[in-house]
């Protein structure tokens, strides 16, 4: 393990009122989608059970580092509570815990959970408020309704990969879980909305079908629109924009790299008069923003000459001068020791059993009334079984009897089941 020096450190705000304190959400879901439907609700005080399997949420089993950081993270502000639901006394708890909750997440395929005697018409015949949140590759409805769905899929399908990378190349799928996090950022905001209907409203539970397929494609624009229009296909063009131009990356001195957008008149003309080259704009091919995007390539030459003679500092500290819009392309090691991003607390240490401390991202967005908190640390395997089904109404013996019958599970070793 490094240190990243910088961080600013935290202590957990377990006792932190936030806005949603009295929503109580039961997560099924595994991996990222769903994970970050509950984290987003979670981070601003909902009441997060991880209904898990003894085999636990497979992000348990992404280490990095002999770590399961991408647990840590996805996880943090949540209950874990561990069900053998193969069995029917632990279909009958967790319909107990139904009767009290909110919001119901699971990212089973379409079909699975009305096999398991869950379905929307059983969920809601007990709470019909409940608002469920089903997420699937590609959703309740439509031919591929029964295919299996990971986000790299979606990513692929949805134009994100034709679009991304340079022309000479091969696709490229984004280095993180882009239309899991998307789905989930949607899926989040959904649940907000039912909410809000029922209680100003008065309305009833619905169910939130949520694909990863369609949140990511609207991320892409009016691709549609485009094409119709145009009646050409976009190419992939690197870091180039095909609306507006100067944007691109741009090497420095020190083989660093900087990010630049000039995309209106205004910004592209104080661009090139700052570099030594307003001259340019009495040429029609640099004029406005048209031309210069069918010269992109010159263009790029004549500004990437300019940046490559200075170090990344030194070009910095000239773009910010002249107040023009450049920024540092970052690495992690140099995001997290960057001035704005330590002042921000963008990114936070909390208390860790395993690393002493952990970095991650603090909750998003700030709000100045209703705030949200990261309030408790990622939990273990079951942690909560009793906090939980004691509440219920069930005694310790019950739940010695349930843990021996196999129903619920803690522990450190998790089971495997065939």
């Amino acid at each position: 393990m490094i240190d990243l020096p910088g961080i600013p450190q935290k202590s957990f705000a377990r006792d932190a009122k936030c806005p949603l304190d009295n929503v109580r959400v039961l997560d099924l879901s595994r991996v990222v989608a769903g994970n970050m439907v509950s984290l987003l609700l979670a981070d601003f005080g909902a009441d997060v059970i991880k209904i898990e399997t003894p085999e636990g949420d497979a992000l348990r089993d992404w280490l990095v580092g002999g770590v399961a950081a991408n647990w840590k993270v996805y996880a943090r502000n949540k209950k874990s509570v561990c069900l053998n639901l193969r069995k029917r006394e632990a279909i009958d708890i967790l319909l107990k815990l139904v009767d009290t909750a909110q919001v119901f997440i699971e990212n089973f395929r379409p079909g699975t959970l009305e096999k398991m005697g869950l379905g929307p018409d059983v969920l809601h015949a007990r709470n019909p408020k409940l608002v469920i949140v089903r997420v699937t590759g590609w959703g309740q409805t439509g031919p591929y309704k029964h295919k299996p769905g990971f986000g790299t899929l979606a990513e692929g399908m949805s134009g994100f990969a034709a679009l991304n990378g340079f022309a000479d190349r091969e696709p490229v799928l984004p280095p993180n879980q882009l239309a899991d996090c998307t789905a989930g950022t949607y899926g989040a905001f959904a649940v907000m909305i039912a909410l809000r209907n029922i209680e100003v409203s008065g309305g009833k539970g619905q169910v939130i079908d949520l694909p990863l397929l369609e949140p990511l494609f609207t991320f892409m624009g009016p691709q549609a629109a485009g094409y119709k229009a145009g009646g050409k296909l976009r190419q992939r063009t690197g870091s180039r924009s095909t609306t507006a131009a100067p944007r691109n990356v741009y090497r420095t001195k020190d083989d660093k790299w900087v990010s630049m957008s000039a995309s209106t008149q205004a910004m592209a003309e104080r661009l090139l008069r700052v570099i030594g080259h307003g001259h340019l704009l009495d040429d029609a091919r640099y004029k406005t923003n048209a031309e210069r995007v069918k010269h992109a390539a010159d263009l790029d030459a004549i500004i990437g000459e300019f940046i490559g003679n200075m170090s990344l500092t030194e070009n910095m500290a000239f773009f910010d001068k002249h107040e023009v819009t450049v920024g540092p392309i970052y690495d992690i090691a140099q995001f997290v020791q960057d001035p704005h991003v330590v002042a921000r607390e963008i990114v936070v240490d909390l208390p860790d059993e395993e690393m002493g401390t952990i970095p991650m991202h603090n909750v998003v967005p700030k709000m100045s009334g209703t705030p949200g908190a990261i309030r408790a640390p990622a939990p273990k395997l079951g942690e909560h079984n009793r906090e939980v089904l004691s509440a219920l109404g069930l005694s310790d013996s019950e739940l010695q009897s349930l843990a021996a019958a196999d129903v619920i599970y803690a522990g450190p070793q998790r089971k495997k089941y065939g």
